[in-house]
């Protein structure tokens, strides 16, 4: 009978496993938040709050689509039911009728506000046991790997 001895640690395995379990643990305190909050948002429409939030003039659902990477169907669902909590708004475009923009409503700044908050507060819990030096220590090798490492020539 053979025996295989493991070999060494799987590094890059347990760090993947490690920001996986940080990440459900800062979806599931940010959700504890928005619970309190008495708000209730999947993460996809608190994904699309967020992105409308970042155009100037209200975009069109396809606009949308294309900045979140999905198919206008998923918008539509996502918009129908941000507009039943009063986020959002249908408005028809001044210059073609024919095209609908979609626009942010007060209710939908408020729950951005409460998202953010959420969010921040989420964060504090997670990072409370680090220093302020680890804190930007982190911060800046989480942002070099979000960005990704730079193009080569």
């Amino acid at each position: 009978m053979q025996h295989s001895t493991p070999g060494p640690p799987d590094a890059d395995g347990l760090l993947a496993e490690q920001l996986l379990r940080l990440t459900r643990r800062l979806h599931r305190s940010q959700k504890r938040q928005l619970e309190s909050a008495d708000i209730a948002i999947t993460p996809a429409q608190s994904r699309l709050l967020r992105t409308l939030a970042h155009y100037e003039e209200p975009p069109r659902m396809a606009d949308l689509a294309a900045r979140l990477e999905v198919v206008p169907r998923a918008v539509t669902s996502l918009v129908d039911g941000l507009e039943a909590g009063d986020c959002v708004r249908r408005a028809p475009d001044p210059s073609n009728r024919r095209v609908i923009r979609i626009e942010l409503t007060d209710t939908g700044r408020a729950t951005l506000r409460a998202l953010r908050d959420a969010r921040r507060a989420a964060a504090e819990d997670i990072l409370a046991p680090l220093t302020a030096e680890q804190r930007e220590v982190f911060g800046g090798l989480l942002s070099t790997l979000v960005d990704g490492p730079p193009p080569r020539c």
